[in-house]
């Protein structure tokens, strides 16, 4: 019985070491500034959703049919505030990777709009 507890106790101090390895811990795919990372800096950055998210999204995103109010792809439609929020963690990576818009690009100011009124707390201003 003393030998199964002492075995047991070592296999459960080897999955505990094991488990706080840092050469495991999966990398951040964006260091850099920001809660993210990314590289983006947003010192200085002003972003509002209306104001500068919004047009981006409308331009990019809804004009070509790929997030329109009948969208499947991706996070669905980002055809409000509220659909732009919930999908702010996705948008946030695709925009950084410039994986998206799908057949354009955005400008690195528009990247760095997105990316800090999302990093900022994606308010609805």
């Amino acid at each position: 019985m003393t030998k199964r507890i002492v075995i047991l106790l070592a296999i459960g101090m080897i999955v505990l070491a094991r488990c706080g390895s840092k050469k495991d811990a999966m990398p951040n795919p964006n260091p850099g500034p920001g809660p993210g990372g990314g590289g983006i800096d947003c010192n200085g950055v002003t972003s509002t959703f209306s104001g500068t998210v919004k047009p981006i999204v409308q331009a990019n995103c809804l004009s070509s049919g790929c997030h329109d109010a009948a969208s499947t792809n991706g996070p669905g439609a980002l055809t409000t505030y509220e659909k732009v929020r919930d999908a702010s963690s996705r948008i946030r990576a695709v925009v950084i990777a410039r994986t998206m818009p799908k057949g354009g690009s955005l400008t690195a100011d528009q990247i760095k709009s997105i990316v800090c009124w999302i990093d900022n707390g994606s308010q609805n201003n």
